[in-house]
């Protein structure tokens, strides 16, 4: 169903309900307990997806601590006080790694991430880095905060970025400014190397907000070669994901990143239409690609994007400069140019309010209630006003972007997110290009979900199921696999997964959250390989 399909006169239609997912075969020792901790699993008759693509095939598991011991039939004497669970036929896949994450684990559950089968996730994302906030150290430091967090236990794995306008600031540079000194990039460059050096998996841009849109060549192009000695990634949220812009966008994202692997953050084409438009960008992506640049990306299986309503305001109206001031003095030239702006974007029905005092209505609704234009409406609420669905994608065009062997998973997602993808990415994946009309196997599926994005980050003891590997798994039966978030109701937990394990623990049980088990990880010293190509 097109979630973009609404009325005019009131909220998106819920999605239709899918089918119930139906009791799994029981847990033999079941009841390990909430926070309880389990000495190992004997996971029997499972339909291994191994994560690597190769066809599945039956086996029987063996967990021992946080890792995968054996594959294979196992006895009754090697399960000898261990937790047995009768797969039934089920998929056991690994752990899903949600290449773009939003949110704060030291503060908040990611509930709904294990219920849709992420094990692991990504922050630092759109260049800002993840903070301690009011603490005794130093909060704008990404080393103390993954200091913090390797000694909590979150209840899912955290990987992080370090944020290009969070460096930014941490080296004294105002936002507004386009043109840092030596100095002031020498110091950038210094504050990334302790970040990477303290576990970073490399950097994000935010292109389109500030203080990224103001980032020249110069300045990005001088991060590149520091992430290349650490064998980071440079992911960026685009400059702008405009049809037209795109492929200038990606183009730019390769030549700032220089020696280091490029990849771009949720994959789209904004205004684009159809299958044949994807086929054209999804070729000009593999022209740029070589052997030391594999170009990869990550993209989500809805047609609405999520983010500030800022993003449709010109430059001149944005921070450092003075909001007011522009609306006293421009405010007929602010309010034309958001007038084309938001007609180019599909009207003000397209637009969906999820945080702020505007939350659950459409720009023509807030429109309609305060008597105004719509325009002049968005004038009123300003830059600053909130996040929002914005319904520009194609529905055709994104699938088929989403299909590529060189893109991964992404939700984009944040615990209590005000957009379904923060809680059915995932089980959506399965769901609808897997069961409901299938254009993936499974195991293609779950090889962008879980080897390759591990690929992208340098991450060599997750991704796969093999002898020795952390053993972060997922038991689940694809065709009783539901994405229930809509945009009604986007915190819906998914449902299908029966068990997840995080290093070998329960993370998640029949959707409940069980035992505490997450884990700090670090970017491991010396160059990663490429993606496979």
């Amino acid at each position: 169903m097109r979630e973009s399909g609404w009325s005019r006169r009131g909220f998106l239609a819920a999605m239709a309900a899918g089918a119930g997912c139906a009791l799994a075969p029981p847990l033999l020792f079941a009841g390990s307990g909430s926070g309880a901790r389990v000495p190992g699993w004997v996971l029997r008759d499972v339909r291994l997806v191994d994560g690597s693509g190769a066809p599945a095939r039956g086996a029987d598991v063996l967990v021992r601590g946080d890792r995968i011991e054996r594959i294979g039939r196992i006895s009754g004497r090697e399960a000898k006080g261990l937790r047995v669970v009768d797969g039934g036929g089920r998929v056991l896949a690994p752990g899903f790694i949600d290449l773009h994450t939003h949110g704060d684990p030291l503060d908040e559950a990611y509930t709904q991430f294990l219920a849709m089968g992420v094990t692991t996730v990504l922050l630092g994302q759109d260049g800002g880095s993840p903070s301690l906030g009011d603490t005794g150290r130093d909060a704008d430091s990404l080393p103390d905060y993954l200091g913090a967090v390797a000694a909590a236990t979150p209840d899912i794995n955290v990987a992080t970025l370090s944020g290009h306008g969070a460096l930014r600031r941490r080296a004294g540079i105002d936002d507004g400014t386009r043109k840092p000194s030596d100095a002031q990039l020498a110091r950038m460059q210094a504050i990334l190397e302790q970040d990477l050096r303290a576990g970073a998996f490399g950097l994000s841009t935010g292109l389109e907000y500030v203080p990224g849109r103001y980032a020249e060549p110069r300045e990005l192009g001088s991060l590149g070669p520091v992430i290349a000695r650490h064998g980071g990634v440079a992911m960026s949220h685009m400059r702008n994901e405009d049809a037209d812009q795109v492929r200038a966008s990606i183009r730019e994202l390769v030549a700032n990143s220089g020696p280091a692997r490029a990849h771009v953050s949720h994959l789209k084409m904004v205004y684009g239409k159809g299958e044949d438009a994807a086929e054209e960008l999804l070729a000009f992506m593999q022209s740029l690609r070589t052997p030391t640049q594999p170009l990869t990306a990550d993209a989500y299986p809805y047609e609405a994007s999520y983010t500030g309503v800022g993003i449709l305001f010109p430059e001149w109206a944005l921070p450092p400069t003075d909001y007011a001031g522009v609306v006293a003095s421009r405010r007929d030239e602010l309010r034309d140019y958001l007038e084309q702006r938001m007609t180019k974007r599909g009207g003000p029905e397209a637009l969906l309010f999820g945080t702020g005092p505007h939350a659950g209505n459409t720009l023509a609704q807030v429109a309609s209630e305060a008597g105004q234009p719509f325009a002049d409406a968005l004038v009123d609420i300003g830059p600053g006003g909130g996040q929002a669905a914005h319904f520009v994608m194609d529905r055709a065009l994104q699938d088929r972007l989403l299909l590529d062997p060189h893109v991964a998973l992404g939700s984009d997602g944040s615990p209590g997110g005000s957009h379904p993808r923060s809680a059915g990415t995932f089980a959506k994946w399965i769901e609808e290009f897997v069961v409901r009309q299938p254009r993936v196997s499974i195991e293609e599926a779950v090889r962008k979900a879980t080897s390759y994005p591990a690929s992208i980050l340098g991450l060599t003891d997750r991704g796969t199921i093999r002898e020795g590997a952390k053993a972060d798994l997922l038991l689940f039966d694809p065709a009783k696999v539901h994405a229930n978030a809509d945009y009604v109701n986007p915190t819906a937990q998914a449902e299908g997964f029966d068990l997840v394990l995080v290093n070998g623990q329960p993370a998640l049980e029949a959707g409940e959250p069980a035992a505490r088990a997450g884990r700090l990880l670090r970017h491991p010293t010396g160059p990663a390989l490429p993606p496979p190509r």
